[in-house]
């Protein structure tokens, strides 16, 4: 396996399964494999779940209430993007820790936490911070396995006790400080939520990893901590101050690499770097959005964002998008407007997103997220409207066509066509 750095280290991120190890590099450093399953929102039948998908809606929403709510409290001014949702928010103080309850896709990798150390799997999130486990004094957490600070010689309990809050459900925790282990690298004296209480929403198989893992920056931390990666960066130990993510449906194919970029996985010389615009979020501007070749907007704020499965945009974006497009029409759920367009059409109108003056394409599988009924012969789109942000969230939908990097030594995005 060929890196950009001879410190590189892999993380293969999946969905919770039996581990199977892989062969070494020729650097003798292992590698571990996990089988990848996607989630998503279809039924045995083959047609979209559309309730299962605006919970994921609904989610993204939660979660972007509470961190724009956790930048103000951390910063001392309100986030230039939080407008429309600032009204909404309910103001829960300090200790409020953003949870994602996933629904669709998900993406997992291993971390372990301790002396001696105790594995878990989280959910990968770059549009949130802070590390959120289940304790072993939780008595609604079955199915998941629990961290055991008794356990651990180098837990620390900070004595704060959080409540979080997400849509319908809860969490409650202690605040603990430990040392955190991740892919290849050590994060002392990580601060993390133990949680003590999961509600129904939050309880296995609903949640299925154990926890969740962000990879957004202090500034919108619910904990004021750093992420488990800024803590590692500021250390001094990575080659480079980059983490770099390819995600992918198929089985085994999707990993997150710390401190370099996996040069196998990607075409090197499409890299093409944009600037991070206001830190916080993996927050940069998209130059334009087209279809066929023909502009739908352009210098639009986005977040790219690996917790969120589709590409979320304002109503205004989302109905230009699918605007004179041939037998389209809408489905207006809670909070949010769903867009089809007949099926063996759709593929005439997929997006291409512009960064750093190159153009990436989304593909027609991809974008097609399935029947929107049975029986049915029209397919929803990928691009999915709300009123409640003017931004667009760039999600999975966009990321599984791309190698992204994530370069918080110079504040930037990089996007590569995959190899």
């Amino acid at each position: 396996m060929k890196f950009s750095s001879p410190f590189a280290s892999l993380l293969t991120l999946a969905s919770i399964a039996a581990v199977s190890p892989a062969p070494t590099n020729g650097r003798g450093e292992g590698v571990i494999r996990v089988p990848l399953s996607t989630h998503r929102s279809a039924d045995v039948v083959g047609y979209l779940d559309m309730s299962a998908l605006n919970a994921q809606f609904i989610r993204v929403s939660n979660k972007y209430r509470q961190t724009f709510s956790a930048f103000e409290a951390n910063t001392g001014f309100a986030h230039p993007l939080s407008g429309k949702m600032m009204s909404s928010i309910k103001r829960r103080g300090d200790g409020v820790v953003p949870l994602i309850n996933e629904e669709a896709d998900l993406w997992y990798g291993e971390i372990d936490v301790g002396t001696p150390k105790q594995t878990f799997n989280v959910s990968i999130d770059s549009g949130s911070t802070d590390l959120f486990l289940p304790s072993v004094s939780c008595t609604t957490c079955a199915g998941h396995k629990m961290y055991n600070a008794a356990q651990s010689s180098t837990a620390n309990d900070e004595g704060n006790i959080s409540v979080l809050a997400y849509g319908e459900g809860q969490v409650a925790g202690v605040d603990y400080r430990d040392d955190v282990f991740f892919g290849g690298y050590e994060a002392q004296n990580q601060t993390f939520l133990a949680a003590f209480l999961y509600s129904e929403n939050f309880a296995y198989p609903d949640f299925a990893p154990d926890g969740l893992l962000g990879f957004a920056f202090e500034d919108i931390s619910a904990l004021g901590a750093k992420s488990v990666f800024e803590t590692i960066s500021d250390s001094g130990v990575l080659p480079e101050k980059v983490f770099s993510v390819k995600l992918s449906s198929t089985p085994g194919e999707s990993e997150l690499c710390i401190g370099a970029t996996n040069l196998n996985l990607y075409v090197e010389d499409t890299l093409a770097y944009t600037a991070v615009t206001q830190k916080g979020y993996w927050q940069v501007n998209i130059e334009e959005v087209s279809r066929n070749g023909s502009t739908i907007a352009n210098n639009s704020v986005s977040i790219i964002d690996t917790g969120t499965t589709y590409i979320l945009a304002s109503d205004d974006a989302a109905e230009a998008y699918y605007k004179d497009i041939p037998g389209s029409s809408s489905i207006v759920m809670e909070g949010s407007t769903y867009y089809t367009i007949p099926c063996d059409t759709i593929g005439s109108y997929t997006p291409t997103f512009t960064f750093g003056g190159r153009g990436f394409s989304v593909s027609e599988e991809i974008f097609n997220l399935g029947l929107d009924s049975d029986g049915s012969s029209n397919c929803v789109g990928g691009i999915v409207g709300t009123s409640e942000v003017d931004f667009w969230v760039v999600g999975d939908i966009f990321l599984q066509n791309v190698y992204t990097v994530f370069d918080v030594g110079n504040l930037q995005v990089g996007f590569a066509e995959l190899a």
